[in-house]
């Protein structure tokens, strides 16, 4: 008899970050437990709603976006983007340049298919957005995991960074705005990666989707921008922005001298022409979106909700003996510190396991991020204010007797 396995490459792609953890979670859903969901970056369970002017220009194209569009995306949607780059003072971009996607996700897999034959490595933060590490892995290249210092604010570390450039490095990710620390990094550790890049023929690879959810008036600094006489390729998207998780609406830019990578490049579009192209209809939203550039900017500032659930969240987790944070910048994620000696905590995945058990709040343990001690854990301030207040006294209630057995 012949049995049916997955394929021996994905013996080692890592993209597991539910386990036990979201099993335990949906058993108890099926048995009426309402559980406090402080683990997904997905906006809409959360009372967001997609602006009207979105909706209606989706249907109004419903119609008329129907069949295949260029393989790279619709002339509009490009257009659209190429003004946008020109904002963010990426320099020479043109409707060549650009490549729509269902959502970053699939653009982040087709990039590093692009590039990687066994043995290549890539530089990807510790924590990441663990897609980048499987994307690499899957691509049959391999992840090196440089550390992003909490002390520092969570900014990647540069002698890190350098420590583990060598032969087989083939790029360097970047995730800015950060998921999971909530990180935005300074043009100062932008430039310095930059150098890097620059000193050792790496191509950059950065992950731009949450440029547009910055705090406290602060401006995100596209690395593409400091970097023109390189390839970078940026990668940037509607979903959490505009309010859209679901409509698959992403776009990856090839900017900067390209003059090497002519080879690479002629592998993307060979990728984008075999998935014949992204879904129409939601390209078919990209220009008026980015006519509406600052539709979650009143979310951001003082009295915004998302700006009100950061406050409280951050404040809630420092009023509790044992945890420490850095306050967010931007995004809508925190990833809190443990004391693991004072709470016994050798498998933080037990932990989250535990939190569940006992409080019925869901958060996402540190190692789901490739974060290898287990003292972090992340949680996503999405639910109103009235929930957040409610899962952190069960937080409190629950750090305040747990010793991990």
């Amino acid at each position: 008899m012949r049995f049916f396995n997955k394929s021996a490459k994905l013996d080692n792609v890592c993209y597991d970050i539910r386990g036990p953890v979201m099993d335990e979670a949906n058993r108890m859903s099926a048995d009426g437990m309402d559980i406090l969901k402080l683990n997904i970056g997905n906006p809409a369970p959360f009372g967001f709603r997609t602006p009207d002017a979105i909706v209606e220009e989706m249907s109004a194209h419903l119609v008329d976006s129907e069949g295949y569009s260029d393989s790279k995306g619709l002339l509009n949607a490009r257009e659209a983007i190429a003004g946008y780059c020109d904002k963010k003072n990426i320099t020479g971009v043109s409707v060549d340049d650009i490549y729509t996607g269902n959502g970053v996700s699939e653009l982040i897999s087709l990039a590093m298919n692009g590039l990687l034959n066994p043995g290549d490595e890539i530089l990807v933060p510790a924590p990441d957005y663990p897609l980048w590490t499987a994307s690499v892995t899957m691509a049959g290249g391999t992840a090196v995991h440089y550390i992003c210092d909490e002390k520092a604010g969570w900014y990647p570390d540069i002698d890190d960074i350098l420590s583990k450039v060598n032969k087989n490095t083939r790029g360097i990710v970047i995730i800015n705005p950060n998921n999971p620390t909530g990180a935005l990094y300074s043009k100062d550790i932008l430039e310095r990666i930059a150098d890097i890049a620059r000193k050792n023929s790496l191509m950059i690879f950065s992950d731009e989707i949450y440029d547009r959810l910055v705090f406290d008036g602060k401006k995100h600094i596209s690395i593409a921008s400091l970097a023109p006489d390189m390839p970078v390729v940026t990668f940037n998207g509607l979903s959490k922005s505009h309010l859209v998780a679901g409509y698959r609406a992403g776009w990856m830019v090839i900017s900067g001298d390209k003059t090497n990578a002519k080879g690479y490049i002629d592998g993307i579009n060979l990728l984008s022409s075999m998935r014949l192209c992204s879904n129409v209809q939601a390209q078919s939203i990209i220009p008026k979106a980015l006519e509406l550039v600052d539709t979650g900017k009143d979310l951001m500032e003082p009295g915004g909700r998302i700006y009100e659930q950061r406050e409280l969240i951050y404040n809630a987790i420092c009023e509790i003996p044992g945890l420490s944070a850095v306050k967010p910048e931007a995004a809508f994620y925190i990833f809190p510190r443990m004391d693991i000696k004072k709470f016994n905590i050798s498998d933080d995945e037990k932990f989250a396991l535990d939190l569940l058990k006992q409080k019925k709040v869901l958060v996402t343990h540190g190692g789901g991020f490739h974060w290898t001690e287990p003292d972090h854990f992340r949680i996503v301030f999405l639910p109103d204010v009235a929930v957040l207040k409610k899962c952190m006294t069960g937080m409190k209630e629950f750090f305040a007797e747990y010793k991990q057995v």
